[in-house]
């Protein structure tokens, strides 16, 4: 049994009870933005992002302030929030991704079959949290990115959702739906080009209205994990260098609009040819401009839910699947998108649910996105899978103000990067710097206090050790995994 089942062994059975016994469970619509910055929305502090539907949900919900991913990219950190396991756990510890298209590489037909993107996926023997929902009733849909495998042995519907439309990849154009030119929008189990030259974003928002409105009468699992505002990945540099926005949205910027330019740069590994691409505000312009109309379509699901009385039966998650890259503000965070800083790790996050937490409400308290998974089974009465460690808790309490977060500490591998934060101690170790930081007094992890600290040093590093003998110790998992 893990730690956190220890401190809370009755508490998902009792909860089941009294939902089963008292009405209809609550919905769960949980939303997730791709490389969204810390600082990127206007209720985390931003004066120029424009996010009011974002700040509508937040004014009605609390907002988390310490709450972590478990990778600092997309594969793991998504891996993680469907299973409730760290990566190292679940088998998915690294990206489902090629790397040609990085040197600007097109595959050829017949090429890309044969590539770890095509063929990689999240090991079949774990299980994903729609399916645990289906066990109390509920029916699922996602809409968006997958990011977990591509065969139809990995792809949602063989993974608990009843209902799928979005790409299987880690990245698109936003307009043609290609990741460096291979197709990559899915309709359940089958490739589709139907929606081609359509924003994606405004194609996430029509299926999840049509999910919605055909399933508003029963209980339902919305997963809606965006792409924005993740870069375009497509070959040309002068557009796979941002995220891509449609001029309605861009217009609401006219400060950024008045400084676009070019420049000629170089392409990282492209080689040293130089190329025409976007200046940093128009970089930052199509940034802004995606989460803008990120916010409008999540906008038009939260206006759903109070048209039709469904709001105070819904909870309702936010948050960025790891930190801001590209065109982001990460303040007054260190690092970004790929790192073990607090830049790459500590997310915006909003929690909803009327009625159960506090409108309006901050909370500082250490949380995790391993918490979702616990949370929303002990929320909705579905049986915790049995013979699973889960390495998180049900945070409704924590969110409710009713106690302090059981979590004391969180790890990261990326590779050779190394992150531990015991208490309030951080630990880094990576390519991009080192150091020792005492997250209460310096949250921008400036002062590295290894050698004033070393007693502190040798604790977290230990600590470290623990969790990777415990992760080493775990039944394996693939892909990566040896065994």
């Amino acid at each position: 049994m893990d730690a956190f089942s220890k401190f809370f062994p009755t508490a998902f059975g009792i909860l089941s009870s009294l939902l089963l016994a008292f009405g209809k469970p609550p919905n769960v619509v949980l939303i997730v933005s791709d490389d969204q910055g810390y600082a990127d929305l206007g209720c985390f502090g931003s004066n120029e992002v424009k996010t009011p539907h974002l700040d509508r949900l937040a004014e009605g919900g609390v907002k988390l302030t310490s709450f972590y991913v478990a990778w600092p990219a997309c594969t793991p950190s998504r891996g993680a929030l469907l299973t409730g396991r760290y990566p190292q756990r679940n088998g998915i510890y690294d990206m489902i991704r090629n790397e040609a298209p990085d040197y600007g590489y097109k595959y050829q037909p017949g090429q890309y079959e044969g590539t770890f993107e095509r063929i990689g996926g999240m090991d079949r023997r774990e299980i994903l949290l729609p399916k645990v929902l289906a066990t109390a009733g509920y029916v699922s849909g996602i809409y968006g990115k997958w990011d977990l495998g591509v065969h139809k042995r990995f792809l949602p519907l063989a993974r608990g959702f009843d209902d799928f439309y979005g790409f299987v990849n880690t990245g698109i154009d936003y307009f043609t739906h290609e990741r460096y030119g291979v197709a990559s929008m899915y309709r359940n189990n089958s490739p589709t080009t139907e929606d081609k030259g359509t924003y994606c974003t405004y194609l996430f928002q029509r299926e999840s209205m049509r999910f919605l409105m055909q399933n508003k009468d029963k209980p339902f699992f919305l997963y809606l994990p965006f792409n924005a505002p993740h870069g375009a990945s497509n070959l040309d540099p002068a557009i796979r260098t941002g995220a891509q926005a449609p001029e309605k949205f861009k217009a609401l910027y006219p400060e950024l609009q008045a400084k676009v330019a070019t420049e000629k740069k170089p392409r990282k590994r492209y080689g040293d040819k130089l190329y025409t691409v976007p200046n940093k505000p128009a970089r930052r312009l199509e940034f802004v401009g995606s989460v803008t109309a990120m916010d409008a379509a999540i906008g038009e699901v939260l206006d759903f839910l109070d048209d039709n009385d469904l709001s105070k039966n819904t909870i309702v998650i936010f948050f960025s699947d790891n930190g801001g890259g590209g065109a982001a503000d990460n303040s007054p965070l260190r690092g970004a998108k790929g790192q073990m800083f607090e830049g790459g790790i500590r997310v915006p996050c909003i929690v909803r649910w009327p009625g159960k937490v506090p409108a309006g409400a901050t909370s500082d308290e250490f949380l995790t996105s391993l918490e979702i998974f616990p949370t929303l089974c002990a929320s909705t009465g579905a049986k915790l899978p049995e013979g699973v460690p889960l390495d998180g808790f049900d945070m409704l309490p924590v969110l409710q103000g009713k106690t302090k977060s059981p979590r004391k500490e969180m790890f990261w591998q990326r590779r050779l990067d190394k992150g531990a934060r015991v208490g309030h101690w951080k630990w880094v170790e990576s390519f991009r710097g080192n150091g020792l930081f005492d997250l209460r007094k310096d949250l921008s992890e400036t002062d590295d206090l290894s050698q004033g600290r070393p007693d502190m040093l040798a604790k977290l590093k230990i600590r470290f050790q623990n969790w990777k003998k415990e992760m080493a110790a775990a039944e394996p998992r693939g892909p990566f995994r040896d065994y």
